[in-house]
C-alpha cells in the first residue's frame, strides 16, 4: 500500500511540479556555469549506493571541495541557490526518485556514505527500509543549515546533529504507519509553504 501510494502521488507530484522545476533549471543555469540538476550518492534500502536528484544550488565541483553537509553560510553555495534551498525547492526532483523505487515519500532521510560509515549497528536498521523525501527528522532540523553555520559545520553535524536525528528516525521506523506518513506529509507541506515567507 505505501509503495503504491508513494508511486502514484510522486507522479502526480512530478506532473504539478514540472513548470517550477523548468523555470528554476533555468534560473540555475543563469545564474552560474553547469548543470541544472546534481545528483550525489546516498544509501538507500539494504545499503544499496543511489544517485538522489535534486536542483544544483552550489557550484560546480562544490562536492569534492568540501563536506557532504552545508551550513547557512557555505561560500559553495549560489545566489539562485539560496533562494532553492531556503524554499525546498531544490528538492522536488527526489519525485523521481520515488518513482523509480530509490526512495519513499516519508521515511529516514538517505545520507551520504561517508556518514552511514560512522551508524553504530542499531542505527543501521534503518537501511531496512526505504529513505525518504520527509520524515520526523527532516521536520525537526529544517533550519539544519542554520544550526551548522558558524564554522563548526560538519564537526557540528557529526557530533550532535546526526545522532539527534537518527535518533528521531529509529523511533519513527518503529511506530510508523499509513496515518503517521500522512500526518507527517501535511506538516510538511504547512511548512514548506511557509518558508518563502519566512524572515
Amino acid at each position: 500500500m505505501k509503495r503504491s501510494f508513494d508511486f502514484a502521488t510522486a507522479l502526480v507530484g512530478l506532473v504539478i511540479t514540472s513548470p517550477i522545476v523548468l523555470v528554476s533549471a533555468i534560473a540555475v543555469k543563469l545564474d552560474s556555469r553547469g548543470p541544472a540538476f546534481f545528483s550525489g550518492p546516498r544509501v538507500g534500502r539494504d545499503g544499496v549506493v543511489f544517485k538522489m536528484h535534486k536542483l544544483r544550488t552550489m557550484r560546480t565541483g562544490a562536492d569534492k571541495a568540501g563536506p557532504a553537509v552545508t551550513s547557512g553560510d557555505d561560500p559553495r553555495v549560489t545566489r539562485v541557490g539560496r533562494f532553492l534551498r531556503r524554499t525546498k525547492i531544490d528538492e522536488l526532483p527526489q519525485l523521481f526518485n520515488v518513482v523509480r523505487g530509490d526512495m519513499s515519500l516519508v521515511g529516514p532521510r538517505p545520507e551520504h556514505p561517508d556518514y552511514v560509515a560512522r551508524y553504530t549497528p542499531e542505527q543501521r536498521r534503518l537501511l531496512a527500509v526505504r529513505p525518504g523525501i520527509t520524515g520526523p527528522a527532516t521536520l525537526a532540523f529544517i533550519d539544519e543549515e542554520k544550526m551548522l553555520s558558524g564554522g563548526r559545520g560538519e564537526a557540528a553535524y557529526i557530533d550532535e546533529v546526526m545522532p539527534q536525528k537518527l535518533a528521531l528516525e529509529l523511533r519513527y521506523v518503529e511506530k510508523a504507519s499509513f496515518g503517521s506518513d500522512l500526518g507527517i506529509l501535511l506538516k510538511t507541506a504547512g511548512m514548506v509553504l511557509r518558508r518563502p515567507f519566512a524572515a
